[in-house]
């Protein structure tokens, strides 16, 4: 059981073997771009734990949450603050041989669409511009795909993108734009498709494991999901840049399981002594990917869904901490 938001960032940041040997052997320094995120604390985390002593990790953002900086600060990445999208604080970053992007926006997407656009598309050139010399692996969206039949198993990388909604353009803008400059600059990069990444205080397990808690009916119109725990997901991104390539390589990132969500309610329900409530009926096709070619490369990952949702269900039901950032993963109009 994981009680406090301690030992699950302890968890979550806590580096596999795996983890260790790619930071030694990875040549230059790592620099995180927009560490502020769901993922990047942890993350930057991780890299530290598993980097060899004299190896820099360096993590800029805003840092507008109060005390991320100082809590990164204290296990020794080097923080820079900086707003991307200024040029000249951009141009402002040190130098560095690998750079992991992890800025971009989903949340509130439709609220403000042309800074979706800005941080999901324009963004990524000028990142590019500035480090070119570098090699980049960026966080992506399988929102890209558009919707795939259940029983197919999900989208493979070799498949033609149908995105569904502004947001899901944004994730194919963001993708065309880093594989410009790939092939123009020769700059080796890796993009991952992600869906969904999970830690217990978000999630497309939290958001219906709470709707379960709250009697609320769960809406079935999107009846199956793919997702991977957090710590998982931010190893395969430390572990990338050995196989990243100019032109860019795509590589789905998620878990092996087609997750259905009328079980993921029932099986919470059941940890939680409550009876989920439905409504809706599921579609044949869903927003999935198939990560097999990840697993291949990475191995599986370490966490398995029933242990996902056993520690979702638990976190629920003592009242732990949550980021207030549903997915929306449900939605089948591609309005986030």
């Amino acid at each position: 059981m994981i009680s406090t938001i301690a030992e699950l960032e302890e968890l979550l940041s806590r580096p596999s073997e795996a983890d260790r040997e790619a930071l030694a052997n990875l040549e230059g320094d790592l620099l995180i771009l927009g560490v502020g995120g769901k993922m990047g604390p942890t993350l930057a985390l991780r890299a530290r734990r598993a980097a060899p002593e004299g190896k820099r990790i360096i993590a800029a953002a805003r840092f507008s949450e109060p005390g991320l900086r100082g809590q990164l600060e204290h296990h020794g990445i080097e923080c820079v603050q900086a707003d991307l999208l200024n040029p000249a604080q951009l141009a402002a970053l040190p130098d560095a041989q690998n750079v992991l992007c992890m800025f971009g926006r989903k949340f509130g997407s439709t609220d403000d669409p042309t800074l979706t656009w800005a941080m999901n598309v324009y963004l990524p050139g000028l990142v590019c511009e500035r480090f070119k010399s570098s090699r980049i692996v960026a966080f992506s969206s399988g929102n890209v795909y558009g919707y795939s039949h259940v029983a197919r198993g999900g989208s493979v990388e070799t498949d033609e993108c149908f995105p569904v909604g502004e947001y899901a353009w944004t994730g194919l803008g963001r993708e065309r734009i880093y594989d410009y400059h790939s092939r123009h600059s020769h700059i080796p990069t890796m993009l991952l498709r992600l869906n969904y990444a999970i830690d217990l205080r978000y999630g497309v397990l939290l958001d219906i494991g709470t709707k379960v808690f709250e009697r609320k009916p769960v809406d079935l119109a999107m009846g199956a999901a793919n997702v991977i725990w957090q710590g998982d997901a931010n190893s395969v991104a430390l572990r990338s840049f050995p196989y990243c390539t100019a032109p860019a390589t795509v590589l789905n990132l998620t878990g092996p399981e087609t997750l259905s969500v009328r079980r993921i309610a029932e099986t919470i329900g059941q940890h939680l002594n409550i009876v989920p409530e439905f409504t809706g009926a599921e579609a044949t096709d869903a927003l999935l990917n198939n990560a097999q070619r990840c697993h291949r490369l990475f191995g599986y990952p370490s966490v398995t869904p029933d242990e996902m949702l056993e520690w979702t269900a638990q976190w629920i039901a003592q009242g732990g901490a949550t980021l207030n950032k549903p997915t929306h993963f449900e939605a089948r109009d591609g309005k986030f």
